[in-house]
């Protein structure tokens, strides 16, 4: 399969999802600003999931130029990127109804963790084959901000999982903003 085969596939699947997440939304009990108000923590989840996704892709798009070559082994990884990326519509309608639920936002952010890992490998299959590229664990983010990425998501795990449920969501958005300024410097390279 050829780099752009592949993209383009990615591409389609990635809008699909965001399309998916717009339609999981509640809908007002009444149609009224206290009734939009009362959905807020809707608003918050398919706002987190629209962007963290739109800034995965971002990502691939600023660096996937430099990809000369891609193996079976980006390919799997990709499809296993994009399964794990096609439950974001559900888990975000899951946290957006129960937000101060420990299960969901656990599941919401294993989905999440589960895209980043997948996503690493991507890169690192990548790296094998274009040795002439400089890619790290994530693409051309520095290693030190993809491990602090990680870190909060983790430790927004753990805290979701034992004391505070909806950490995991605010350590996806804080995380979300740690990889936005990593990857700010790059947005040129497309």
């Amino acid at each position: 399969m050829n780099k752009e085969r592949l993209a383009a596939f990615t591409d389609a699947v990635l809008a699909i999802i965001m399309t998916i997440l717009v339609l999981e939304l509640e809908k007002p009990a009444q149609v009224t600003l206290a009734g939009l108000w009362a959905l807020r923590a809707n608003f918050f989840a398919y706002t987190l999931s629209f962007f963290w996704l739109g800034l995965m892709w971002t990502t691939h798009h600023n660096n996937w130029h430099l990809v000369k070559k891609v193996t079976n082994h980006t390919v799997m990884y990709s499809l296993l990127m994009l399964f794990v990326a096609s439950l974001f519509p559900y888990t975000t309608s899951l946290v957006a109804s129960n937000f101060n639920n420990a299960t969901a936002q656990v599941f919401y952010g294993i989905v999440v963790l589960g895209v980043s890992f997948s996503n690493m490998a991507i890169s690192h299959s990548l790296k094998a084959v274009n040795p002439n590229v400089h890619f790290g664990w994530l693409y051309g983010l520095p290693n030190r901000s993809v491990l602090l990425d990680i870190v909060v998501k983790l430790i927004g795990l753990l805290l979701a999982l034992t004391v505070y449920p909806p950490t995991m969501v605010y350590a996806i958005l804080v995380a979300t903003f740690i990889v936005g300024f990593a990857s700010w410097p790059n947005k040129n390279k497309a």
